[in-house]
Formats: C-alpha cells, sequence, structure tokens
C-alpha cells in the first residue's frame, strides 16, 4: 500500500503542493485531475522520488521513498514511471527498447515477457523498426511497454495516452487498464481528459493551486460533485440557481446541471435563447443564454437549434434534489 502523508512542495519558495494526504490500496487505480499547473505531474515524481519534499512522509509498504538527497537514482524495483517525455533509445528497435529493461540470465522468460507486452501494446508490426522511425503514439505505446517489463507493483502514469489518435486512444485504455487489473498492479494516472478516468479509475483524486480538493469514488464524484470545478473536469457541466430550475423555490443556492440532464421542451420549463449549436456526430451541444440575461448554458439536443430561437429546459426534480447541500 503507498501512504503519503503531509507532503509538501516548492520551488524557490513558491508553493507547488501543500500537505498532500491519501493512500492507495494494492490493486487500486487512482485518477489524479486538475488544471495545468496545479501539480500532478510534480506529485507522481515526489511519489518516484525525484524531488526533495520538504515535510510529510511517503512509504510504499514498508519502502520509505526518501527523494534524491538519499538516492542517487529515482524509483525502486517496485514501482515504475511513465513521464511525459518517454525516454527511448531512438537508435535501438521496439523489441530491444523492451528487452532492455528484462533479465539477461532467463532469456527464454525475456523473449515470452517481451511478447506478451508487444501483443497488449499492438506494437508486434514494428518489433523490428528503430523507435526514432515511429510515430509520437507509437513511441508512447512502447514506452508503456518498457515500463511494464519489469511487472511492477506501482505503475505511475503522467498523461499516458496524450500523443495517441482517437482510435488507439480508446483500444489502448481498454487493453492497459484491463490488463493492470489482470495483474493486480496498482496505478496512479494523472490526466486532464475524463474519458481516461471515468470508465476505469476507483476514486478520483481533483488537484487545485497544490491542494487536494476532492477525493472520492469516481461514480460517486462525477454524480454527486461537491463543486462546479471538480464537474467541469468530467463533463459538459452547468452551475445554475434552484430558483431558475424550479421558480418556487426558495433556496438561494446554485447547483451542478450536466448538459446530459437538461432536455428541451416546446412549452414548460426555464428559458433560454440559443447562441450557437455544434453537431458532436451522435448529438447537437447547444450554447443557450438563459432567458433572465444571466450566464451562458450548455445542452445536448439531437438536432441543430437557430441561433435566437427560444427553448425551455427542464431538470428532473431527483437531479435537483441529489445536487442540493445537505
Amino acid at each position: 500500500m503507498l501512504q503519503v502523508d503531509q507532503v509538501s512542495f516548492g520551488y524557490d519558495n513558491a508553493p507547488v503542493l501543500e500537505d498532500i494526504q491519501f493512500h492507495l490500496e494494492a490493486g487500486e487505480h487512482l485518477a489524479v485531475m486538475g488544471e495545468s499547473g496545479c501539480g500532478k505531474s510534480t506529485l507522481l515524481k515526489l511519489i518516484h522520488g525525484e524531488l526533495p519534499f520538504e515535510q510529510g512522509s511517503i512509504r510504499w509498504k514498508d519502502h520509505a521513498i526518501l527523494g534524491p538527497a538519499f538516492n542517487l537514482l529515482p524509483g525502486a524495483p517496485f514501482m515504475k514511471y511513465l513521464a511525459q517525455d518517454f525516454d527511448l533509445m531512438p537508435f535501438l528497435s521496439v523489441s530491444e527498447n523492451i528487452r532492455k529493461h528484462l533479465s539477461l540470465n532467463e532469456p527464454e522468460a525475456s523473449d515470452r515477457r517481451a511478447e506478451e507486452l508487444l501483443e497488449v501494446m499492438d506494437l508486434a508490426p514494428y518489433r523490428d523498426r528503430q523507435v526514432r522511425f515511429l510515430s509520437g503514439g507509437e513511441q508512447q505505446r512502447v514506452a508503456l511497454a518498457r515500463v511494464l517489463a519489469q511487472k511492477p507493483e506501482l505503475l505511475l502514469l503522467d498523461e499516458p495516452f496524450s500523443h495517441m489518435d482517437h482510435f488507439r486512444k480508446n483500444q489502448m485504455r481498454q487493453d492497459l487498464f484491463g490488463w493492470l487489473r489482470k495483474e493486480g498492479i496498482s496505478c496512479i494516472c494523472a490526466s486532464h481528459d475524463y474519458n481516461d478516468v471515468l470508465p476505469f479509475a476507483d476514486r478520483i483524486m481533483v488537484l487545485k493551486a497544490g491542494k487536494i480538493l476532492d477525493l472520492r469514488p469516481a461514480q460517486e464524484m462525477f454524480q454527486q460533485p461537491a463543486r462546479h470545478y471538480t464537474a467541469s473536469l468530467l463533463g459538459d457541466a452547468n452551475l445554475i440557481p434552484v430558483q431558475v430550475l424550479k421558480s418556487y423555490a426558495t433556496t438561494t443556492h446554485r447547483i451542478v446541471v450536466y448538459a446530459h440532464e437538461l432536455k428541451v421542451s416546446e412549452k414548460s420549463g426555464f428559458g433560454a435563447e440559443v447562441l450557437q449549436s455544434y453537431f458532436l456526430g451522435t448529438h447537437f451541444r447547444i450554447q443557450g443564454r438563459l432567458e433572465d440575461g444571466g450566464s451562458d448554458v450548455y445542452f445536448y439536443h439531437s438536432a441543430p437549434l437557430k441561433a435566437g430561437k427560444k427553448v425551455f429546459l427542464n431538470v428532473s426534480l431527483e437531479t435537483i434534489n441529489k445536487r442540493l447541500p445537505i
């Protein structure tokens, strides 16, 4: 189990992370989300032992992570870290890059392991090609195979699919996270893309300005986001006053309503003026403006709506009650 206790870190007296505390169970998958500069990559580097932290402690089971002042080489045998720069050997082949991290004393077992990873990462056709001739997405898959070569107990991933095309990314997410589940490998994945997170993470940690803003099971966080910021990381989210949603309401609270939770009606609901329609393939994302001259609102519809058209929007009472503070 990973235990991070009250860890803080900063550059040149400017705090980057403050009082970070959480644990990770064996085999658990934790996603770390937040806007650029919130500290996601820094957190992974601290856990990997690349950066010195001013206070707190980091432990994996009985092993203390002490940082560069105590270990010349970061990391430990039980963990692997995939950074955004892949650190591959460009003049070696794909297979050779993977085998560099496998035992020379057990050639048959290493051969089987290399072949397994070539298949998992869909790299078999490129096994003999030098890495320098691969695309960015292909290189990223080689880097993933390399960090998995020794089957770590803990895997740290920093935007692991950022260089892949949409089709490859979808398949690779399923293959990689499914394989990690099967092997019982714990994983922390820093990502800005909720498609990397919602289908695969057990829990989500949201960082903002260097602090943990929220840390809960993924499904719970999506269904009951405590803040608009959190919800906006997980989908198209609006923050709407309850009195707009239900005119008889006496509360002044504003609640999160996702775009897919708003339904268009011709006759009843709260009014909005259509500003723009965006085609998303299976549906349209509509940008509107609340009738009372307030903020913009986003909702989905099966067809485009003409700019300037007035529509009525509804959200279920169940959704409203679920989002209201207790």
